[in-house]
């Protein structure tokens, strides 16, 4: 797996990037060995990154103490020598109010807490279960639709990807026939060898979309998350449109990965795919929580930047500094998980942090879950014998994106 190639000083203010052979996965599970080396000797880690300070976070308890702790900032841009990257004309662009409104993950208390305490009421437990019966039907009628045109097919293209977009697009009640470009622009904004050039286009055409449906919403009011917030609460157009793009991001491009990714891990353990066939009712709920652990996804981990120095696991962090957790490492911290290495879709609920974890844990992932386990249940109960169509060394993964994944899975089956 590789990286992007040495991001400009701007781009490096926007996305700090680990170097890339703490991002090469050893194999499309496992974590680079450089990574391996480092979770061994420690929880925490000063590695040298483009002659900045960054440190590197393995250990899970270490990981959970700094993502709670309030001098550990989401905001890039309270850091003067992120700042000080940045021209005037990109300053204003990126760490300007208007582009930052409604972003609340890059924000802290007390704004990030007005945010999510707004879509704290529309992520209830009640509306996600109210959901399930229309994730049922859409999930449904994408296998239908395989099944119609039989095997083969791309699970990505004909499944993971549809799944997740249709349901967030029910949510948020954006038009279906528009779900095409925002994946598109997504793939775009997350991959690192965007050039800064094409993430302004990217973020502007997503600006103007994203614009006319709040229009929309407050002209009509519908039963969506959209119509909701335009109608409920105080937010300004701006704060709509932040918002609601970085939930059409968040909630469609995760997920996608989880079920390809997930497929994939199932069909590499067939003893364990046959398990979950044989017994779902028993089983799904611990297969996916120990996908979310063993996948980690998020693959440049969560960063955070120290406002003062923080003393932990016998390091100083200075202020100014960059902490990233590191995802796949900390859910393989033996301390919290023995042989960590092992996928095992019976092992006991454990402590992971492929949600994140603090005052930002991502308020999607009971949605994620219930996406996950109607998914793989209904692909299981009405593929018998699926598998992949080619060779395993024939599966690419995606090489420059923050998610990590797979581009395309071909699968076959019974008929």
């Amino acid at each position: 797996m590789t990286t992007a190639s040495k991001p400009d000083a701007a781009l490096d203010a926007m996305r700090p990037v680990l170097p890339a052979d703490l991002m090469e996965r050893a194999s499309t599970f496992d974590p680079a060995p450089r990574l391996a080396r480092l979770s061994a000797d420690g929880p925490i880690h000063q590695i040298e990154h483009h002659d900045e300070p960054l440190w590197l976070v393995t250990g899970q308890d270490a990981a959970r103490a700094l993502l709670s702790d309030p001098r550990m900032s989401a905001d890039r841009f309270k850091v003067k020598r992120l700042r000080d990257k940045l021209d005037p004309a990109m300053r204003d662009k990126f760490a300007g109010a208007e582009s930052r409104a409604g972003s609340f993950i890059t924000t802290d208390p007390p704004e990030h807490t007005r945010y999510r305490r707004l879509l704290a009421r529309q992520f209830t437990m009640r509306r996600m279960r109210a959901l399930t019966e229309q994730i049922e039907k859409i999930v449904e009628g994408r296998v239908d639709a395989m099944i119609a045109a039989g095997p083969p097919a791309d699970l990505i293209r004909d499944f993971a990807l549809p799944v997740p977009s249709l349901v967030i697009c029910e949510l948020l009640g954006v038009p279906v026939e528009d779900r095409g470009h925002f994946q598109d622009d997504t793939i775009e904004l997350l991959d690192m060898a965007t050039d800064l050039e094409g993430l302004i286009e990217v973020g502007t055409r997503m600006h103007r979309y994203m614009w006319g449906l709040v229009q929309q919403k407050r002209a009509n009011r519908e039963d969506d998350l959209l119509s909701e917030l335009a109608h409920t609460s105080d937010m300004s157009d701006d704060e709509m449109i932040g918002l609601a793009n970085l939930l059409l991001i968040a909630g469609h491009e995760t997920t996608t990965n989880m079920l390809g990714l997930g497929v994939l891990a199932l069909l590499d353990h067939p003893a364990q795919l046959k398990a979950l066939r044989d017994n779902p009712g028993e089983l799904m709920e611990t297969a996916v929580e120990e996908m979310l652990r063993y996948l980690s996804i998020v693959d440049t981990g969560i960063v955070r930047y120290a406002l003062e120095d923080v003393r932990i696991s016998d390091v100083t962090i200075n202020e100014g500094d960059t902490v990233m957790c590191s995802v796949i490492a900390a859910n393989r911290d033996p301390a919290q998980c023995p042989r960590p290495e092992e996928f095992r879709i019976d092992r006991p609920r454990g402590r992971h942090l492929s949600f994140g974890h603090g005052v930002h844990q991502c308020l999607g992932n009971e949605l994620a879950r219930i996406e996950m386990s109607v998914s793989f249940r209904e692909l299981l109960r009405r593929l018998p014998g699926i598998r992949l169509a080619v060779p395993p060394e024939d599966v690419h993964v995606r090489t420059t994106s923050t998610i990590f994944g797979v581009k395309h899975l071909p699968i076959t089956w019974d008929v």
